[in-house]
This record gives C-alpha cells, sequence and structure tokens, in this order.
C-alpha cells in the first residue's frame, strides 16, 4: 500500500469519524479534509475547486429551486389535502399518504416531499387522537424509497449517473431507475403500512405535538378582493372555513365591525373578514378564497407577489411596540410588513387589528418578505420564534408550475436538451412567471450539500486514483469467492448501506462508486449492475436519525429516540436487499 493510498484513507476516515460525532457541521468537515489533501499533495492544487463545476453539484441545486417553485405554487398541496383524510384506519392512512409521498419525492426533493406532508399527518393525527409517531416515521422512510424511482428523486441517483457519465462515457436516463426503484418503492410502502408501523412506539405525549404548535391561535382581518360579485354572503364561505380549521368572527365595512357574527351580510370589495385560526390555516384559508390583506398593495401584487411569509413573533417587554398599535408606528408604510394578527392566550378584540395596543407577552402575526421582516422584528424591538414560518403559496399558478416542470423533463427525456440545461431553463420560466423570485432562487439551495458534495468529489476522486476503490473491491471480491455471483452484489449493497446510515448518502455514494467499476472490472460483469446497487443502497439510511435529513427531521415532532428507527428501519433494510438485488439481477444482469 502505498503512501499516499494511507494519507488518503486517514483523511477520509477522519471525515467518517468527524460526521459521526456530529459536532462539527458536515460541509465544514468535508471542506477542511479537502484543503489538508490538496496541502498533502493528495488533491492536484488545480483540482481543488473543481468539484464546485461538477454538473452532478449543479443539477442537484437546479432540482432545489424547482422543487421550491412547484411548492410554492401549491400544486402539491392540492393533491395532498384531497387525499389525506383522518377518519381513515392507520394502515389505509399511511398507505395512502406513503404512496403520495414516494410519488412526489420521484419529482421533486424528498425534504421538500416531507416537508409538505408532515403538517398534514400531524394534523391528521391530532384529529384522530392518535401519536403521531405511528405515521411520521413511515411517512419519512416512503419519501426515502420514493426518491429512488427517477434520476432526479435523490441526489445519490444524480451523482452515480454522472460517475456514469465521467467513467463509461454516458449518464443513466431519467427512467432508467424506474424499475428497480419502483420495485423497491412498492415493497417498502407495503411493508411500512402492514407491518412496520406496529413496529414503532406509540407515546401517548406525541400526539400533543401538533397541538402545540397549533396553539397558537391568531385573530386577523382579510380582505375581500375587487373580483368580489356581490352575491356571496359570510355564512356562504362557512364550508372552505370549517375545512381550514377557520374560525369566522365577523365582518369590517368602513372601518366598524358589523354587530355580531354578520353571516347573512352580502360580501363587497374592500370589506375584511374577521377570522381566527393558526398560521398555516389562515394562509390556506386567503389562497383558496383568494382573498387579500391589509396593505396589500405595499407588497407588489398582494398575496400572489414570490417570496411572501408568514412569521410569528413575541413581544417582550420594553419592546417598541409595547403598549402601541402598528398604525401608531407607521409599520406597513415603514417596511412594507403587514402585523395580519395577534394573540393573546386565546382572547378575542372588537379592535381592528392595527388599532390593537400590544401587550408584552403577545404573540404577533407578521407578513412579508423574510428580508423585510427581518429588519420589522429588529425595529419593533420583538423576537421570531424559531420554526414558526408558514410561506404564502400562489395557488392560482399551480397549473403553470406543473406545466413547465413536465415540459422541462419531457425535453430531458427525449434528448433534446441535456437535464442540467432543461432545469435551468425551466428555472429561468419559474422566475420570469413569478413563481420563485430572485432572492428564493439562492434561498431555495441548501448550500451545505452543495459545499459537501462539491468537498468531496476532489476526495473520492483521489481516492480511485490512487487504489483505495481497487483495494476495497478486492477484499470484497476474494471474500465472496466461490458464492453465486449475486453474493458479491449483496455483499457491497451491505457495506454501502452501513455507511450511509452514518454518513451522508452523498458522502456515501462518492466512495461506494469508484468500488462498483472496480468490483465490475475485476469480474469482468456489467458495471451498471454494480452502480444501480450502491444507487439503491445509499439512499437506504433507514438505522439511525444522521443518515438522512429527513429522518433528522422528524425526529422531535415524533418525539422518537435515537434507538427506535432500527426498529422499523432494520426490517426495512432486509426487505429492500430481498427485493432490490433479484430486481437488479433481473433488469440490469450480470
Amino acid at each position: 500500500m502505498s503512501t499516499e493510498l494511507i494519507l488518503i484513507f486517514v483523511v477520509l476516515g477522519a471525515v467518517f469519524v468527524v460526521l459521526v460525532w456530529g459536532r462539527i457541521r458536515y460541509d465544514l468537515a468535508a471542506f477542511a479534509a479537502l484543503i489538508l489533501a490538496t496541502a498533502l499533495g493528495l488533491v492536484p492544487s488545480q483540482d481543488v475547486f473543481s468539484g464546485f463545476g461538477h454538473s452532478a453539484v449543479a443539477i442537484i441545486a437546479l432540482v432545489l429551486i424547482v422543487s421550491r417553485g412547484l411548492s410554492a405554487s401549491g400544486a402539491v398541496e392540492l393533491i395532498a389535502m384531497r387525499l389525506v383524510d383522518p377518519a381513515r384506519a392507520l394502515p389505509l392512512h399511511i398507505a395512502v399518504l406513503a404512496t403520495l409521498a414516494a410519488g412526489l419525492s420521484a419529482i421533486i426533493n424528498n425534504v421538500a416531499a416531507l416537508a409538505l406532508l408532515m403538517p398534514l399527518d400531524v394534523e391528521a393525527a391530532e384529529k384522530a387522537k392518535r401519536a403521531a409517531s405511528q405515521s411520521l416515521m413511515p411517512l419519512s422512510f416512503a419519501t426515502i424509497l420514493g426518491g429512488m424511482i427517477t434520476l432526479i428523486g435523490t441526489p445519490p441517483n444524480i451523482v452515480i449517473s454522472e460517475y456514469r457519465q465521467d467513467t463509461l462515457g454516458a449518464p443513466f436516463a431519467m427512467f432508467d431507475f424506474a424499475p428497480v426503484g419502483l420495485a423497491v418503492a412498492v415493497a417498502g410502502i407495503a411493508f411500512v403500512s402492514l407491518v412496520g408501523w406496529r413496529l414503532l412506539p406509540a407515546r401517548a405525549s406525541l400526539a400533543a405535538y401538533g397541538a402545540e404548535l397549533s396553539k397558537g391561535r391568531y385573530l386577523a382581518e382579510l380582505r375581500i378582493g375587487e373580483a368580489a360579485d356581490g352575491e356571496l354572503m359570510v355564512r356562504d364561505l362557512y364550508p372552505q372555513a370549517e375545512a381550514a380549521d377557520i374560525h369566522i368572527l365577523g365582518l369590517i365595512r368602513g372601518g366598524r365591525r358589523r354587530p355580531g357574527t354578520a353571516h347573512r351580510e352580502v360580501l363587497r370589495p374592500g370589506d375584511f373578514l374577521v377570522v381566527e385560526g393558526d398560521p398555516k390555516a389562515i394562509e390556506s384559508f386567503m389562497g383558496k378564497v383568494k382573498l387579500d390583506f391589509a396593505g396589500s398593495e405595499k407588497h407588489e401584487g398582494g398575496v400572489t407577489s414570490t417570496g411572501l411569509a408568514l412569521v410569528e413573533a413575541i413581544v417582550p417587554d420594553g419592546a417598541r411596540i409595547q403598549n402601541r398599535t402598528a398604525l401608531e408606528l407607521r409599520l406597513l408604510q415603514r417596511h412594507s410588513v403587514t402585523l395580519l394578527g395577534v394573540a393573546r392566550g386565546g382572547q378575542r378584540f372588537r379592535d381592528r387589528v392595527r388599532n390593537l395596543t400590544i401587550r408584552s407577552g403577545d404573540v404577533l402575526l407578521l407578513l412579508g418578505t423574510p428580508e423585510r421582516i427581518d429588519a420589522a422584528t429588529e425595529w419593533l424591538g420583538v423576537h421570531r420564534i424559531e420554526g414558526r414560518k408558514t410561506e404564502v403559496m400562489q395557488r392560482g399558478k399551480a397549473g403553470l408550475s406543473a406545466a413547465i416542470f413536465v415540459l422541462a423533463i419531457a425535453v430531458a427525456v427525449f434528448g433534446w436538451l441535456p437535464l442540467s440545461v432543461a432545469l435551468a431553463a425551466a428555472v429561468v420560466a419559474f422566475v420570469a412567471f413569478g413563481l420563485v423570485g430572485p432572492r428564493e432562487v439562492y434561498s431555495s439551495i441548501e448550500w451545505k450539500v452543495i459545499v459537501l458534495l462539491a468537498s468531496l468529489i476532489p476526495l473520492a476522486e483521489a481516492f480511485d486514483a490512487f487504489g483505495g476503490a481497487d483495494l476495497i473491491a478486492g477484499q470484497i471480491v476474494d471474500l465472496t469467492e466461490g458464492y453465486p455471483a449475486w453474493f458479491a452484489l449483496l455483499a457491497l449493497m451491505l457495506v454501502t448501506m452501513t455507511m450511509s446510515d452514518l454518513l451522508n448518502n452523498v458522502a456515501t455514494t462518492l466512495i461506494a462508486a469508484p468500488i462498483a467499476i472496480s468490483m465490475a472490472a475485476s469480474t469482468g460483469t456489467n458495471p451498471d449492475t454494480y452502480l444501480m446497487a450502491v444507487a439503491v443502497a445509499a439512499s437506504c439510511a433507514f438505522l439511525t436519525p444522521i443518515g438522512h435529513k429527513n429522518n433528522t427531521i422528524i425526529l422531535g415532532p415524533g418525539g422518537y429516540r435515537f434507538g427506535d428507527y432500527w426498529r422499523m428501519g432494520l426490517p426495512l433494510e432486509i426487505v429492500v436487499l430481498a427485493v432490490g438485488v433479484p430486481a437488479i439481477l433481473l433488469f440490469w444482469p450480470l
């Protein structure tokens, strides 16, 4: 073993230890390892930043932006709301939601798919009076399984495809992953729906998590737009309000609150509905009924503006806004931020929201762009509540966003343009049609993943160049000698799965892909068989909450402990191997 190979093993081993330790951000650890490897002469200095120009990095970034555009248009929510029914039996609820999650993860980033569906699942658990822990982990695992179906569904598939381009001269196509990925996803969803959820804890306190998040019910005012037809009465909106878990409390006309609930009043342009609900419910109701908000003209397009969000902030003692009103401070005129609602321990008010004297301990619901809200909260002296942000969707553009995305995928599938160019064109179209704002183009990208991938690509190339992949591949081939050919494939998948449960799946793919090619070369078999095995196994991070970001996201809302994941994850990985190995050999024979 050469000195260079020993050093590259030491560097990659150090990265492995740091990532498992988890005290240092994985992107910083990978970047530091890249600089160290360059200083040691393992990575040529002219190639130190070559990873940032790699096509896999660009494709992953573009997929994240496109996912943001599809989510912001409400296209995903429109489908999900029609399929989620809290009255269903738990196995059927999990089967429906997991199927939807897998389908969405095949076309958008699987983290985005979970972020969209998790609130619906928690809400369904609350209404059904059951523990959210029984369905959140199946949902998370389903999003991971669904990502295996297409090229853009998960970063490992993108990395494997681009690695094939570099080594064999051609990438995998969009749906080359579908036969194996679909077989594994169907088997996995069947398992989590019928058996897996029974292996999870059903702690009574977990169902309260969703309730805790929704305790902040705000009194808000929503404006009737100019398109009101003059025939709709307040009571006609009750069904939509009930579906969104909103209470309509009254009507404001001409600056004055109408008596009672005004349920028989005919709605007119410029009227304000007084409603009570949590931020997500208010945003959903506002979008579905096509209502606007006070001062919408300050937001360049009202509720259809790009990049708007609802942010919750608590008022401490001594804040600038304490004992004053939003109107008195001219909040809207100064910062283009609307005080949309106020929560004060469930108390209801007769005063207009903008005329309400704010007290210490009140929770404010602010609407505006993130930059303006940041400036406004600092000026007001209030504290944002971490994790309590609701994006304002542009539901009227759902069809447009879906059409742009389908067209981009079709262009790539038919080979008219490379996938990276087709996705870039989709991003340009999203920005041109206002589906994604210029700032959101950059905020949509998870830069930590980009830096991680760009840092590990040169390290993986050095690992391969100095013979690391050949060494490990030779060990696996020697250990499986005398066994059937599929046994070596199984061994490769087991090694890759183990790494993926502890490392980021991108890091795992970059290390395992050269090993797959070396195994194929040493046995004289089809390299695609081994590459496909790595793609499937690298996505299977089911044993720990650190292997995949989705598993980390559900840790708090599900009330899970570190040891809960293997309860369902271990048998699920066995199911993946039992189905995946035969499927790979069938569709990508040796």
